[in-house]
Order: C-alpha cells, then structure tokens, then sequence
C-alpha cells in the first residue's frame, strides 16, 4: 500500500470538513505515492519520536498536533529540524488535530468514554456550509432534461445517492418586455403556466457549474433559478461531549475513574466538594461534561446545559476559579494526557481499514510537563 491509502483510511475515520478553520491537519509533509508498511502514532512528533519512528523503520507518521502549524518561509535543519529530517529520510507525516477532537468516537469520545458518559452529544456541534440548494421553475416536459443536466454538471448527490432531487407542482406567472421572445404566450402579455419547482443540492464548488448548466438546458430565456446556503449538522460531530452517567457517583469515585482511564497518578483539581469556604455541591455527580486539549473556556456552556463536571486537558487560572464559583469541578489531565487516549482506539480502527499495515503508537510520546 502507499500514502494515499493510509490517507483515505485516516480521512474516512475523521474527515477534513471537520477541522477547525485556524487548524492545519492532512498530510503535511511525504509523497503520496510511496510505499508505506509501517505507521507510527503519536501526539507529537518531537526528536525523540521520530528516532523512535525510524529506528522501528516506519515510512509514516500520524502525528495529532501539526508539527507544520503556522506558515513557515524555510524548512532547513535548524529552523524546522523535525520537518527537515521527516522529509529528508522519507517519513511522511499526517496530522488529525480538531478532526479528531471533532469526530464521533474520536478524541472526545474516548474522553468521555473514560468517564463512563452515555447519552452524550457535542458540546459545541460542528456546522459546515460546504453545500447549495439549487432551486429552478420548469415547465413539465422540460423536467428531465434540466434536471439530468443538473446531475451531469455535479448535483443532487446526498451521501451514497446519486441523482437526489424535489420536484413540486405549482403556477407561475410573468409578462415578457418588449424584444422578449417567451417559451409560453406572448410578450407584452400578463401570462400564467403551469410549472414544477425543481430542488437539487451541489458542493459551493459546482454551484457555478451547475446553474450554468441549468440555464442552458432550460427552455426560458430567463429562467428563475435560486441559491441557498446550507448549513449542516454533521450528526455527532463537534467539540466536547456533554451527557450524564449511567449511575451519580462521587466527584472522588469519578476522579478515580478518570485517572485510572488515563494511566495517570496525579491529576489537577479544581472545585473538591470538601473545599472549605467553597459553594456547596451536589454529593453525586451525574451530569459530566468533557473537552481534549485547551478547552478550559467550553465550561461555561457545560455550567449552563447542568454539568457539574467538567473534564479538560488543561484550563486558565482565572477560568478555573470561575468554574468553582459557579459550583462545578474540573479536572485536567495535561494538555496532551487527555488526547492520548485517543491513539490505542484509532490504532485498532485503522487496522482493520489496512489488515497489512503494521501501525505501532509511541512509547517516547509524553506530555512535557509532570508533577515532581
């Protein structure tokens, strides 16, 4: 197999729709036609990782935070060492990010799966405006070939389906000016026919292409032909995750749950029920809420649809006292600790999209900072 094929299985996995617009996720850096046997995950690609990644002579890497995430003027080995020698030795590298965080089953999902969350949804669901509505009137015997030439030029497809369209019954009316030659009636003349109203949805980049190709099969002169926007709600799809626990526990109970999820011995906690002087709290915790990485922020909207727990990798000082106040506990893992759940499921998903591929996660992959 090669890149391409690592590529299309991550990307069916976590699709790069989903990715943050600030973000910069894909395949960073390799040929997309080399030959891949081996694949290491990681975090983050650092020096030690990739040594690692070439001593076990893998041919790629997906590493979850972009080691190219700001424009860069130069790769040489000083400015962008490990970029330089990924490229120079042959590695290639691919680079998940919000996309997972986005996902379903992806980052926060596992996150939330530490915490035993059910009936869980994103915290913040993800909107894409990638797609139009396409909307002509035709008269009926014109349906078909408008219609097919819509098709042709890239609409009416809606996941697996091809060919999707509306068609609705109405009456519309117009008076051509002078010079005007109608397809119905006369110019200069109030007129009224029989017409359907024609729905087809097209990508924004064959928008352009398919009302071109619309207005050509079209028998009017001037036919009425209206775009629309869409905005979509991938099901599942957003950052964080909001839900309840299958049976309230403890905030201790829970914390024990967390840590022993993510391997971890020390944890930072903000909001102990038991704090003297804090606001009272609920014994048990049933509402939860979780977001990877440096999400502290998203408690506001956790505080505000019931959760009383917030789990996140990291969270500013100021947020975190505002989280107290407000009467929850907040638990962060580490920045890259609550994403590093993530690798041992996506490992075992992409092995059995690619059965031949030898895909190994990092044991030299750790978050910079511990408790001494």
């Amino acid at each position: 197999m090669n890149v391409s094929d690592v590529v299309r299985a991550l990307e069916s996995l976590a699709p790069p729709e989903l990715a943050a617009e600030w973000d910069n996720t894909g395949l960073l850096v390799g040929d997309r036609t080399a030959a891949v046997k081996r694949l290491m995950l990681c975090i983050d690609l650092t020096q030690e990782v990739l040594g690692e990644a070439l001593a076990a002579r893998a041919q790629m890497a997906m590493a979850y935070h972009p080691p190219i995430f700001k424009p860069i003027s130069s790769v040489t080995a000083s400015a962008q060492p490990v970029v330089f020698a990924a490229a120079r030795r042959g590695v290639a590298v691919y680079s998940v990010h919000t996309v997972l965080d986005a996902a379903p089953g992806g980052t926060n999902d596992v996150l939330a799966d530490a915490m035993g969350m059910v009936q869980r949804r994103p915290l913040e669901p993800v909107v894409r405006e990638t797609r139009c509505k396409v909307v002509v009137f035709v008269k009926p015997e014109d349906l078909a070939r408008v219609s097919h030439a819509a098709f042709a030029a890239g609409a009416g497809l809606i996941g697996e389906y091809e060919n999707c369209a509306f068609f609705g019954y109405g009456v519309g009316s117009f008076c051509g000016g002078p010079g005007t030659h109608p397809a119905v009636g006369q110019a200069g003349r109030q007129e009224v026919t029989e017409e359907l109203r024609l729905e087809v949805v097209a990508p924004n980049d064959k928008v352009p292409a398919v009302v071109q190709a619309v207005r050509a099969a079209h028998s009017y002169e001037e036919p009425a032909i209206d775009v629309y926007p869409l905005r979509d709600h991938p099901a599942g799809s957003g950052l964080g995750r909001i839900g309840r626990l299958a049976r309230p526990m403890t905030v201790r109970g829970l914390i024990a749950r967390v840590k022993k999820a993510a391997g971890l011995r020390n944890v930072l906690v903000a909001g102990r029920p038991s704090r003297k002087g804090g606001p009272r709290k609920p014994a048990l915790v049933s509402r939860v809420a979780c977001c990877a990485g440096s999400c502290g922020d998203l408690f506001r909207k956790a505080a505000a649809e019931g959760a009383t727990f917030y789990l996140t990798g990291e969270m500013r000082h100021h947020d975190a006292l505002a989280a107290e106040a407000a009467g929850m506990t907040v638990v962060c893992l580490g920045h890259s600790n609550s994403e590093r759940l993530a690798l041992a499921g996506l490992a075992k998903r992409l092995k059995l999209l690619l059965p031949r591929l030898d895909v190994r996660t990092s044991a030299l992959d750790r978050d910079p900072f511990e408790i001494a």
